[in-house]
Order: C-alpha cells, then sequence, then structure tokens
C-alpha cells in the first residue's frame, strides 16, 4: 500500500489531522489546540507544537494542574507549561501486511466496556477510557466460557489512514497468534475503506516492534510522547 508524501506528512501530526478531520464530533477546538472529549480519550494536539500561540491555546482547554500529553513536542519548554517527561516513541505504517478476517473475532461495542477495561487494567496497551470504544471498530476475541482475552481496534484517523490500537492479550493466552490475528483483522477493515493502516508503540517495546515488522509494518518515523503539566 502508497500514499502520496502529502498524504503521508498528515501523519506527522497525526492526533490534530483526525480531531479537525473524521474526529471532529468528538473534538474540543480553541484556536491552534484541540483535545478529545475527556471521557473518549485523553489526547491532546496543537497545529504546530512549536507554535507559541497554540500553546496559549491548550491553556483554554486544560485547566491548572492538569496534565496533557502531546506528540512530536520534543520535550520542548513552554511559557505556561512544566515538562513532566518524555518517552521516545516508533510510528510504523502497513508496506505489505497480510489483512485477513477473523472468525473468531467478535464486534465490541458500548455493551462490552466493563470487560474491556478490565483487560486493558491487565494488559497495559495505553490509555482507553469509557468511550474510546466509539473511535471506530474493535474487535475481540472470547475463551470458551466467553471471556474477553485479546483485543484490538481503531484509534486516530487523518484523511487516508487508521491507526490501530489497544492491541493486548491476556498473559494466560499469550504465544497462541492472538493479536496478531486480530490485528490482521482490524486491518482489512481499514483497508476495505482504501485507508492505510499506522500503529505507534514505545521505542523501547523491541518485541513489539520486531512483531509488528515481521507481519509487514515498516518503521516511519521516531516520534515523542511528552507530558506537560499546565502551571
Amino acid at each position: 500500500m502508497t500514499r502520496s508524501t502529502t498524504s503521508a506528512e498528515l501523519l506527522d501530526n497525526a492526533a490534530w489531522a483526525s480531531l479537525t478531520g473524521a474526529h471532529a464530533r468528538f473534538a474540543e477546538i480553541r484556536g491552534r489546540a484541540a483535545r478529545y472529549q475527556p471521557d473518549v480519550t485523553p489526547f491532546h494536539a496543537l497545529a504546530d507544537p512549536s507554535d507559541p500561540r497554540a500553546w496559549a491555546d491548550l491553556a483554554h482547554l486544560v485547566p491548572v494542574g492538569s496534565a496533557v500529553t502531546i506528540a512530536g513536542a520534543g520535550g520542548v519548554a513552554h511559557p505556561g507549561w512544566e515538562v513532566e517527561g518524555t518517552i521516545a516513541g516508533v510510528q510504523l505504517v502497513d508496506v505489505s501486511l497480510r489483512a485477513a478476517p477473523a472468525p473468531e473475532a467478535v464486534r465490541l461495542g458500548e455493551a462490552d466496556v466493563p470487560e474491556i477495561l478490565e483487560l486493558v487494567s491487565r494488559t497495559q496497551p495505553g490509555p482507553f477510557l469509557p468511550r474510546t470504544v466509539e473511535l471506530g471498530t474493535y474487535l475481540g476475541i472470547r475463551d470458551a466460557g466467553g471471556a474477553l482475552i485479546a483485543m484490538a481496534g481503531e484509534r486516530l484517523r487523518p484523511p487516508g489512514w487508521t491507526e490501530i490500537s489497544a492491541v493486548c492479550t491476556d498473559p494466560a493466552f499469550r504465544g497462541r497468534g492472538l493479536a496478531t490475528r486480530l490485528v490482521r483483522a482490524v486491518a482489512a477493515g481499514i483497508r476495505e475503506r482504501g485507508e492505510v493502516p499506522f500503529l505507534h508503540t514505545s521505542a523501547g517495546n523491541a518485541a513489539a516492534i520486531r512483531l509488528y515488522e515481521s507481519i509487514g509494518f515498516a518503521l516511519r518515523q521516531r516520534t515523542d510522547f511528552t507530558a506537560y503539566r499546565r502551571l
């Protein structure tokens, strides 16, 4: 799968492109700053993280003392904001993934949120809130007793792209390829819309990076996720 350079550049600021595009209905926007509604996902975004005016706009969306995480901010300090820490990350895009439905997977929805949150708490795939499931398609696999043991779904949606996220498997069921089957299945739905899958993970998660590269993702860029607290 290929995209033009212009389209790929949207991934440099994927949260902003998503909040001002396909996910506008979940957005709270003030000038050059935006955030998802607080019960959807904790992401904030700036039109340009180097623009002081964007940080001033963000201050109108974030109460004093509250923390935000901005992708691609580089750990740079800004007036009125304290840097709390930076995590190095990587962004990978689909170049040769074999997307395919997973017959055993079920669509997850609002009624499944309590189970989803329980699985997330055990596996820690990243932030997941009560309404995150509304962002896109989430698929899960259940064991013989009906318990949710693995899941994956869609998060950010910049034009032409969809992020695969919340990929997780209960520790007792790892090593069976469940996550890979779910990633392929979520990707199949993304491809049906004519979009390209991409994802993020920690730069330090070598095992996850190796897995994603082995099934057809390739490194697009290294990035960072910097936590700031409003003063």
